[in-house]
C-alpha cells in the first residue's frame, strides 16, 4: 500500500513538472496587450494567463523572457511550401523541371525556417504540380520526423480546363499542369471529393485567371459550377478558398459560399461590401505583388510605382474602408520562406494599424481557419512566440523572434 502511495506521489510530481510558466514583459493575447502578465502551459494547452502574481509557478519550469512580448504563434494564411522564390527559378521551370523528391526536400527546409520565424500554422494553398506532397509533409511534421508549423493542406488546387499553366508548348502536347483541371457537374464533384479523399483540409478553386482573348484575368468557373464545388466540399466539412482578382470572379466566389478570397487585386467597394455581407475574409497577399514587381526591376523609392502596386494599395484600402475581415496571407513561396513577416509589415505600410495587422495573423486567423489557436487564454493550443520589443507599436519587432513554442513543445 505504501509503495502504491509513493508511486501516486511520484506521478503527481511528474505531472506538475510538465508545466511551464512563461514570464515576458507583456502579453499580446490576440486582441490587446497586457503589461506584466505571465502564461502557464501544461501539455499542449494553455492552462492559465493573467497578471504574473496570479499564475502558479509551483513545480513548473519558469522561462524568463525579459523585455519581450509574448503573443500567439503567427498564422500564414496563404503559403506554397513547395515553391521557392521566382527570382531563383521561374514558376514554369519549378513545375516542369524540378522533380517531386527535390521539391519535397527543399520544402522540409521551408517548414523549419517558417516555424523558427514564429509562424506556427500555415494554410498551404496548392502544391503547384507537386501532387499531394503537402499532405505527406504535414504527416512528417505531425509524426515528429521534421520540425515545422501545423499544415492545412489543399493538395493540387482546382482550375477550369485550359485556364492555367504551364503554357507555351506545341499545341499537340498535353503538359502537366500546376493544378488539377475540372469542369461541370460530374468532373467538379469527382475532383473535389478526390482531393478531400487525399487529405485536403481546404479546397482551393481558381475563380479567374489570365486566359482567353487579350491581356488580364477573366472568370473561369460559372457561378453554378462554383456553388456545386462549395456544396460538395461543405458536405465533408471542408471549407473553400478562391483565387480571384477580378470583380466578377470575386462576386461569383462570394455568392457561391467561399470562406476566403485570395488576392482581390481589382476588388471594388461594391464587391468588398458584398464580402462583408456574406462574411467572406480576404487574404490580400501584398508581399507577393511587391516581390514580383521587384523581380521585374522596380526598386522601392526609385522611379514611378508599378501599376500593380498602385492598384493593390487602392484595393487594400477599399477593403479596409468596407470593414472586410483580413486574414494575413502572403503567397510566400513567391518570395523566401521565413520572410513571412513581410506581409504584416506591408499591411501596416498600406494603412493598417500594427494591432489590427497582428490580429489578422492571430485571433482573426484562428476564427477564419476554425482552429483553437490565435489567442492567449486557458484551453487554447499552446502555440506561443516571444519577440524582442513591442510589435503593437513597432511591427518590425516580429523579425526579432527569441522564443517559439508549438503545441506545447519549445523549438527556439
Amino acid at each position: 500500500m505504501r509503495a502504491l502511495f509513493l508511486l501516486f506521489l511520484l506521478a503527481l510530481a511528474a505531472a506538475a513538472q510538465d508545466a511551464t510558466v512563461l514570464k515576458p514583459a507583456r502579453v499580446f493575447d490576440g486582441e490587446t496587450s497586457h503589461e506584466g502578465w505571465a502564461v502557464r502551459v501544461r501539455g499542449n494547452r494553455i492552462e492559465a494567463a493573467g497578471p504574473a502574481a496570479s499564475i502558479d509557478i509551483a513545480n513548473a519550469k519558469v522561462i524568463d523572457l525579459a523585455g519581450a512580448t509574448l503573443l500567439p504563434g503567427l498564422v500564414e494564411g496563404h503559403s506554397h511550401i513547395l515553391l521557392h522564390p521566382y527570382n531563383e527559378t521561374p514558376w514554369n521551370d519549378q513545375v516542369m523541371h524540378e522533380g517531386l523528391a527535390l521539391r519535397a526536400a527543399r520544402a522540409v527546409n521551408h517548414l523549419r525556417v517558417t516555424l523558427l520565424a514564429g509562424f506556427t500554422t500555415v494554410r498551404d494553398l496548392g502544391t503547384e504540380g507537386a501532387g499531394y506532397a503537402d499532405v505527406e509533409l504535414k504527416q512528417a511534421v505531425n509524426q515528429g520526423i521534421v520540425p515545422g508549423p501545423r499544415v492545412l493542406a489543399s493538395t493540387r488546387a482546382i482550375v477550369a480546363t485550359g485556364s492555367y499553366a504551364p503554357k507555351g508548348f506545341a499545341l499537340e502536347f498535353r503538359v502537366p499542369q500546376g493544378a488539377e483541371e475540372a469542369d461541370g457537374i460530374d468532373s467538379l464533384t469527382r475532383v473535389v471529393r478526390d482531393q478531400i479523399g487525399h487529405g485536403a483540409d481546404w479546397i482551393k478553386l481558381y475563380g479567374d485567371y489570365r486566359w482567353g482573348v487579350g491581356p488580364g484575368a477573366r472568370p473561369t468557373f460559372s457561378l453554378d459550377e462554383m456553388k456545386l464545388a462549395v456544396e460538395t466540399a461543405k458536405s465533408a466539412g471542408v471549407p473553400v478558398a478562391v483565387h480571384s482578382s477580378t470583380p466578377e470572379g470575386m462576386r461569383r466566389a462570394i455568392l457561391a459560399g467561399a470562406e476566403t478570397i485570395e488576392h482581390g487585386d481589382d476588388g471594388t467597394p461594391e464587391v468588398f461590401k458584398l464580402m462583408v455581407e456574406h462574411n467572406v475574409a480576404l487574404c490580400p497577399t501584398l508581399a507577393a505583388g511587391d516581390a514580383t514587381s521587384q523581380y521585374a526591376g522596380w526598386k522601392k523609392g526609385q522611379g514611378p510605382e508599378p501599376r500593380g502596386i498602385t492598384r493593390k494599395k487602392a484595393s487594400f484600402k477599399a477593403a479596409l474602408d468596407a470593414g472586410v475581415t483580413i486574414l494575413s496571407g502572403s503567397d510566400v513561396g513567391v518570395f523566401s520562406h521565413g520572410d513571412n513577416a513581410r506581409e504584416l509589415e506591408m499591411m501596416v505600410e498600406y494603412g493598417m494599424t500594427p494591432v489590427n495587422a497582428l490580429k489578422s495573423a492571430t485571433s482573426i486567423a484562428g476564427r477564419v481557419l476554425h482552429m483553437e489557436i490565435g489567442t492567449v487564454k486557458a484551453g487554447m493550443l499552446a502555440d506561443l512566440i516571444a519577440v524582442d520589443g513591442d510589435p503593437t507599436k513597432e511591427i518590425a519587432a516580429l523579425r526579432r523572434v527569441k522564443f517559439v513554442m508549438k503545441n506545447g513543445t519549445t523549438y527556439k
